[in-house]
């Protein structure tokens, strides 16, 4: 991934953000390709981080107003094992390294999981895969993670009847062989957050803290949990294994709980560690009403919620229907926000067509005022005057 976007109006079923040393982002096969925009950094500061989240609110509250930054919570979609419905799969991405001077994150995007896989895989629903994998020191753990995260999920002798076991084993697969490989570094680790879909449902799996963000009818549903170490949890655990943690960074090194390699820090293989590669998961069954799914490393979450970015997708979505354009929106926000990291976003539709316009019901209830609220009324603009 680098400092320019990779446009893919012609969605491929394959697709990857990589590195480029010269700073620009790589072109994956298309045509139709755009040069970077010329992103404005403002001084506008970052929202505050202190803001609640109660996860599974079902709230049906709308946001029309774009600079509403309000987070919106976790909500399951209710099952619909009766229904016909099957989303239809297409993606756009953006990348920029912002403020750093080295890019380290990384991306995958797979639209049609059927063209990727082998014949030998047994996959018998339609299916899609997406992925971004913050890298940190180096680009070694993201590269090598992007590489091959998709090949050991679908190798694994539990896919696809056993999906969560076989993400789990991919994720502590790759996580090994980053310690065994002798071309990458060790002290090189990345934090990995996918998305795997089949038919309708859709398998979320998180180590660290990027972040995905379901657009439900207008509200941000979040999908994963940043594991930052001071997250009560992820706490409880690192102390529970003998970490400590300085000034919010694990052993004072690291801003994540979790992450894929880093054995400087994990120490010897097959040990329990403090930083662990297990992902969390969350599953939905994917209804009508999901629009679209965003999912981005922490430095578009560092300066936007998860609500505000739901509703800018949606507005642009309406306006132009291109999640490519989408991401590039989003990126451009967050750089003019000032973000202090790199930047990687995909955005997944789930429909061929834009999402309808909400319409908010109108009340047909008069409302009036009493004969003892008009008294209260005069007697205190009579006190007033």
């Amino acid at each position: 991934m680098a400092s320019a976007t990779d446009v893919s109006r012609q969605i491929p079923a394959w697709e990857v953000g990589c590195n480029s040393s010269n700073g620009s982002l790589p072109v994956v096969g298309n045509e139709h390709n755009d040069a970077s925009e010329n992103l404005s950094q403002s001084t506008t500061g970052k929202p505050p981080r202190n803001l609640s989240c109660i996860r599974h609110c079902s709230s049906t509250a709308i946001l029309h107003n774009p600079e509403l930054d309000v987070g919106i919570v976790g909500l399951k979609s209710p099952s619909t094992e009766n229904s016909g419905y099957l989303p239809i799969f297409r993606s756009g991405s953006c990348s920029d390294k912002g403020p750093k001077q080295y890019m380290e994150d990384e991306y995958i995007r797979v639209d049609n999981l059927h063209q990727y896989l082998s014949t030998a895989v047994n996959c018998p629903v339609s299916g899609a895969f997406y992925g971004v994998f913050d890298g940190h020191g180096g680009t070694d753990a993201a590269s090598f993670t992007r590489k091959n995260i998709l090949k050991f999920i679908v190798e694994d002798s539990q896919f696809p009847s056993g999906t969560k076991k076989a993400i789990k084993s991919a994720f502590v697969k790759a996580d090994h062989a980053l310690a065994d490989s002798k071309s990458v570094d060790s002290s090189s680790g990345t934090t990995a957050l996918t998305a795997l879909i089949l038919g309708r449902t859709m398998l979320i799996a998180n180590a660290g803290d990027s972040r995905a963000v379901l657009g439900k009818r207008g509200r941000a549903v979040e999908l994963s949990k940043d594991h930052k170490p001071n997250c009560t949890s992820e706490r409880l655990r690192i102390e529970r294994l003998g970490g400590v943690i300085y000034d919010g960074y694990l052993d004072g090194q690291l801003s994540v709980a979790r992450a894929l390699g880093d054995w400087h820090i994990k120490g010897a293989e097959g040990s329990k560690s403090p930083l662990s590669a297990e992902p969390e998961f969350e599953e939905i069954n994917l209804t009508e009403e999901d629009e679209f799914l965003i999912i981005g490393c922490d430095g578009l979450w560092d300066v936007m919620s998860s609500q505000f970015a739901v509703t800018i997708v949606r507005k642009e979505l309406m306006i132009h229907n291109d999640p490519e354009q989408c991401s590039k929106a989003l990126v451009k926000e967050a750089i003019r926000r000032n973000s202090c990291d790199n930047l990687t976003v995909v955005v997944v539709c789930f429909s061929p067509d834009p999402p309808p316009k909400i319409e908010m019901p109108r009340s047909h209830k008069r409302r009036s005022i009493s004969a003892e609220g008009l008294d209260l009324l005069k007697g205190v603009l009579d006190n007033a005057i």
